[in-house]
């Protein structure tokens, strides 16, 4: 007896999927606690048991066979720590976990049913709900001087202090102001690599995404400088290589894949400026 097609045999599963997806983050998570210290590390730990626990609690009140298992709430705790500060109070932190698993993803029917990415949404009703917080920036454990906060380095440049920028191995390495695990540009593409390598992701969308940022830098100021420092900044690197190419929002065919990376990268230059 011969059932209807696709007839897929493969031992990848989402527990798999996930748990692969999470050893691709390790690198920037050990950099974060590197860069930021003790909290950095206490914020991941309570996002992600916060985001399981959330999830185990959503489905036996409502009676749906447990998920917490595939490893996806646990991606989804550690995506929220690194995107908010270091010094986030662990409270909000815990509204955001909540937000993103009850409202974005289990409400719309749990995992690959979500009609945005679940972290990446925290995200934004994080900064909505406590953006004194979210746009308080610690800064690193190597730096030198004796503040505690310090802008980013796109604040700085929209300051118009240019001669206090980091330097471009300075934001490759992680060493400024921003987003627990978003710093770091070496670790984020070695994940990538790893993705990519394990076929979890196209290498379409990130590509896609960050050659277009670096285009369009260039052509809005016309130096290869400016515009490796527009990708090296700010969320590109965790936005094009772990957010943009989320399989449940994401396009599937690689046409799909090129247009939406492209307007990705579009999208994020027009904010910038």
């Amino acid at each position: 007896i011969v059932s209807s097609a696709p007839h897929i045999v493969t031992e990848s599963d989402t527990t798999r999927l996930m748990g692969t997806v999470i050893l691709a983050l390790a690198p920037a998570w050990v950099a974060s606690i590197y860069i930021f210290g003790f909290r950095a590390l206490l914020l991941s730990i309570v996002c992600v048991a916060a985001s399981v626990l959330f999830e185990f609690c959503y489905n036996k009140i409502m009676h749906k066979t447990q998920t917490i298992g595939d490893l996806s709430a646990a991606l989804t705790g550690l995506l929220i720590a690194f995107n908010v500060p270091s010094t986030f109070p662990i409270w909000q932190a815990i509204i955001g976990c909540a937000f993103a698993i009850i409202v974005v993803k289990q409400l719309f029917g749990g995992i690959g049913r979500n009609f945005s990415n679940p972290a990446i949404t925290a995200r934004i009703f994080l900064f909505i709900s406590f953006a004194g917080n979210m746009s308080t920036w610690p800064v690193t454990r190597l730096d030198a001087t004796d503040a505690v906060t310090g802008p980013t380095p796109l604040a700085i440049l929209a300051e118009g202090s240019t001669d206090q920028l980091p330097s471009l191995g300075q934001l490759f390495l992680g060493f400024h102001g921003g987003s627990t695990g978003e710093v770091c540009a070496l670790a984020l593409i070695i994940g990538g690599v790893y993705l990519i390598i394990r076929k979890v992701i196209s290498p379409i969308i990130p590509c896609a995404f960050i050659g277009t940022v670096f285009v369009f830098g260039l052509i809005a100021t016309g130096s290869p400088y400016w515009a490796l420092f527009h990708v090296l900044s700010g969320g590109v690197m965790l936005g094009a290589i772990f957010m943009a190419t989320d399989y449940a929002t994401s396009p599937a065919t690689p046409v799909g894949h090129i247009i939406y990376g492209i307007g990705c990268g579009v999208l994020t230059v027009l904010f910038r400026y």
